[in-house]
Parts: C-alpha cells; sequence; structure tokens
C-alpha cells in the first residue's frame, strides 16, 4: 500500500535526509503536498515531488488525497499541525520534538490517544546501526549497562536577537530529550529520579552548558546504571579547530563485561578480555529510510502501536524535570 503523505515544514534535515528517503521508498510513500512558511522553498521541493505547494497546514490535513502527515520543522506551528492531523484522522510523523511544557505535551498525548490515529516520533539514535549493534552486544557480549555518558558539544552561533536565541535553546531541549530517550532505549528500563545543572555566562547571561545524571536504580539509589548527559554550547563557531577538537564520543557505555563507545550513525568500538573489537556498519540502510519505512508498517499494520509516543512524552517529562532540578536545587524523583 502506498500512503499519500502532506509535508509540513521543510526542516534541517530535509536535503540530507527526508527527501532521500522519500525517494528511496517511493514504492511506499506518494508526496502530495508541501506546507512551508518560505513559499519558494515550498514552491521548488513540491516541484521535485510533481505536488502541490499549499498555504496551511489546515488546508494540508483537510485534503482527501492525504493520508499521513510529515511534521518535520516545527516553525511557528508548535502541537498544532498535530491537534489538525488528528481532527482530521491523519497518522503522524513527528521529526520536530514536543517542544512543550508537560501539560501541553499531556494535552497532544491525550489528543493522539483519543483520535486513534498512528503517531510516530523520530528518534534517529535509537534506530542508527551502531546503536543497533549495541544493543545486540549487550544481550550477547557486554552484558547490562552500567554507566552512560552521553554528550554533544554544538558551535555557539549568534542568533539574530531574543527569537534566534530561543529558537536555540529550543532546539538544544529536543537534542537533550532524544538523548534522555537514547540512554533509556539502551539501558532498557526507566529512570527513577533525575539531577540537573544549568551553567550560563557571566558575561550575557546566555545558557551555554546543560547536564543532567539519571538514575536507573534497580532498588536503593544507585544500585542500577547511571546515565550522564550533557550538552555544551560554549565554543564559538568561528572557533573552527577548537570546535572540532578531539569531540568526545556521543556515547561511552560501560557495562558489566566491557566498554563500548559510539559515533553516529556507524562507528562502534567496544572493548572486552580480549581486546579492541572496531565493527564496519557503513553497509546498513540509512537511518531515514529505516525511520520512514517504520512509519509505513505502523499506518498500514491493523495493530496500533503508540510507544513512540510514550516515549516522546517520557524524555521530554525528565528533560523538563532536569530544568525543576536545576531551579531547585535537589534529585526529582521520576513519576510516570
Amino acid at each position: 500500500m502506498k500512503l499519500r503523505v502532506g509535508v509540513v515544514g521543510l526542516g534541517a534535515a530535509w536535503e540530507s535526509r527526508h527527501k532521500q528517503a522519500l525517494r528511496a521508498l517511493s514504492d511506499r510513500f506518494e508526496v502530495r503536498a508541501i506546507c512551508e512558511q518560505v513559499s519558494h522553498r515550498a514552491t521548488q521541493a513540491a516541484r521535485e515531488f510533481n505536488a502541490s505547494s499549499v498555504d496551511g497546514f489546515r488546508a494540508l490535513t483537510r485534503r482527501e488525497d492525504v493520508d499521513a502527515v510529515l511534521m518535520l520543522s516545527r516553525q511557528w506551528y508548535g502541537a498544532l499541525p498535530i491537534f489538525a492531523a488528528c481532527d482530521e484522522g491523519k497518522a503522524i510523523y513527528c521529526a520536530t520534538g514536543l517542544d512543550l511544557d508537560v501539560a501541553e505535551a499531556r494535552n497532544v498525548k491525550q489528543r493522539v490517544e483519543q483520535s486513534g490515529v498512528a503517531f510516530m516520533a523520530e528518534f534517529p539514535r535509537r534506530h542508527a546501526p551502531a546503536t543497533v549493534r549495541l544493543k545486540e552486544l549487550i544481550a550477547t557480549r557486554l552484558g547490562s549497562p552500567r554507566l552512560l555518558f552521553c554528550h554533544t558539544r554544538v558551535p555557539a552561533d549568534e542568533p539574530n536577537g531574543t527569537r534566534g536565541l530561543q529558537a536555540a535553546y529550543r532546539k538544544e531541549r529536543n537534542d537533550l530529550v532524544e538523548l534522555v530517550d537514547w540512554c533509556r532505549y539502551v539501558v532498557g528500563r526507566e529512570p527513577t529520579s533525575v539531577m540537573g545543572l544549568t551553567h550560563s555566562s557571566a558575561a550575557d547571561g546566555k545558557k551555554d552548558y546543560q547536564m543532567m545524571s539519571l538514575d536507573f536504580a534497580l532498588h536503593a539509589p544507585g544500585t542500577g546504571a547511571t546515565a550522564q548527559i550533557s550538552c555544551g554550547r560554549y565554543m564559538p563557531a568561528a572557533w573552527h579547530e577548537a570546535v572540532a577538537f578531539r569531540p568526545p564520543a556521543a556515547l561511552q557505555v560501560a557495562c558489566e563485561n566491557g566498554i563500548a563507545f559510539i559515533d553516529l550513525p556507524t562507528s562502534l568500538v567496544w572493548f572486552d578480555r580480549a581486546g579492541r573489537h572496531q565493527e564496519s556498519l557503513d553497509s546498513e540502510r540509512p537511518v531515514g529510510e529505516m525511520l520512514l519505512a517504520q512509519f509505513h508498517r505502523s499506518v498500514t499494520s491493523l495493530v496500533r502501536n503508540t510507544a513512540s509516543l510514550e516515549d516522546a512524552y517520557r524524555a521530554l517529562h525528565v528533560a523538563l524535570a532536569a530544568q525543576q532540578s536545576h531551579v531547585e536545587g535537589r534529585r526529582v524523583p521520576l513519576e510516570f
């Protein structure tokens, strides 16, 4: 079955991931309409897919020739396209993250569940070949994770005005939410508490580093896995050599019987008593194709799967609890 889709927003990954994946999966997807706040981008993308350029996400979701909505950029819409798709009974692929507070995220979750539509949140790190292989090694060779160190370092661009700064902070929070989900997925359990810390520059007060510690306690605190997640944007974008100098591994996992280092999407190096193992995963299918293929299965399947919606909601809940922890200066218990 070929899904007829409408695209809402051409995000930063359109050229590198989504456009290529839609072309590769042309036997499963047909792009019928594109909505983008920059009109000439919408017109150009629509021409490439022989689709229509549509003014407004509501007009797109109401089209009878659209079965599913691919929400690829947040832009100014927020959660409104999700609500519109729910109202029209259209499946939703969300690549933007739920940049909402807990109450708003709970409202989105309830609306999707009540509508009965298929929903999939895009978590590329989960489905990267290196992560898939790591999960296999945890089950067969490395044993249960004990410590996880998950770091990302991005250039500190100079945003244009307050709106640009807010957009940068939203992207950073969305990145942290996905890192939380990544650690949850690797450990295979829910965290029980979180401690958060945010550092701001003394010169201008802008946030330049965020860190959180997740405790996956089995019984008493500290008896399960612990994950340290951080996102730093303290190096000016103009310092090209410094930004590229010795970047930390995207994920380091110390397990019962060894340790693994991941750099996405395909680099995995792991160590056990036998020594070093480096695996080549370049032949795997691109992540964008795997994600859209999974979305196609979830829409066409007779069994409704809302797991990714629950995952997105829980990861956002953890990230917001980390902010609460920083404000209150204490470790915050997590209850879902």
